[in-house]
């Protein structure tokens, strides 16, 4: 990509707010945006080949809002991103990522984050002290069970669709605000799906097909009742 053509979007971007550079085969996160880390509240640089991110430049994107990295090739992130205090939207979908920063807590706004397709092999802890986050996307990973701590996730929809998931914590049912749980495309047996999920939780829409037992069996069990319950009132609300 010419100077020319990077120095346009970057002159647009300091009007706009938003810098969009998609699709360009980039190997490294453009310096040019040092001269805007006052200005962005938006940064889209999917489909690229980005290998790292600069830790100094990122951290003084103060205003930024959100953040897409889809389709890269990151293999770690640094904790200088964790100072991105309005940050609400991360996408980092199709990445190589093993493991989140041990400060991604700090990111206090963050409301929606996307890591489907990345190598992560367990639920990440750091995420229960996030306060404000709503959709969590874990889709696509290496995940083998879920622990306990997941009883302090705050997140009103969870997908771990397409992990290698045998075994869930009875606690996933104290999630305060989780309405939505896919599962979809993992290990489980019956025996190993709590079932409080359905008698003691607030999940209104769980979607478990794709596992080692057939659908059909998960309406025997005691409790689907309180959540066929549950997921009509939610499908009138939003009819």
């Amino acid at each position: 990509m010419g100077n020319s053509a990077l120095r346009a979007h970057v002159e647009t971007a300091q009007k706009t707010g938003v810098f969009q550079l998609k699709d360009r085969g980039l190997t490294e996160f453009p310096s040019e945006l040092q001269k805007l880390t006052s200005n962005l509240r938006t940064i889209d640089l999917s489909n690229n080949k980005i290998e790292s991110l600069p830790p100094v430049v990122l951290g003084k994107f103060t205003l930024l809002k959100s953040l897409s990295l889809n389709n890269n090739k990151l293999t770690a992130l640094p904790d200088e991103l964790c100072n991105l205090k309005k940050l609400e939207t991360l996408s980092l979908n199709n990445n190589q990522l093993r493991e989140l920063p041990s400060t991604f807590g700090q990111l206090s706004a963050l409301k929606t984050l996307s890591l489907s397709g990345n190598q992560l092999r367990a639920l990440p802890p750091q995420l229960c002290s996030l306060r404000h986050l709503d959709v969590v996307d874990l889709s696509k990973n290496q995940i083998r069970s879920i622990p306990d701590i997941v009883g302090e996730l705050q997140v009103i929809e969870l997908n771990l669709n397409q992990n290698q998931i045998a075994q869930i914590s009875v606690k996933i049912s104290s999630c305060p605000r989780l309405k939505v749980l896919r599962l979809e495309e993992n290990c489980l047996e019956l025996s190993m799906l709590p079932q409080s999920i359905l008698s003691d939780s607030q999940i209104c829409l769980l979607a478990v097909e794709g596992n080692l037992f057939e659908i059909k069996k998960l309406r025997e069990l005691e409790g689907y009742d309180k959540y066929m319950e549950r997921f009509t009132a939610t499908k009138k609300k939003f009819a």
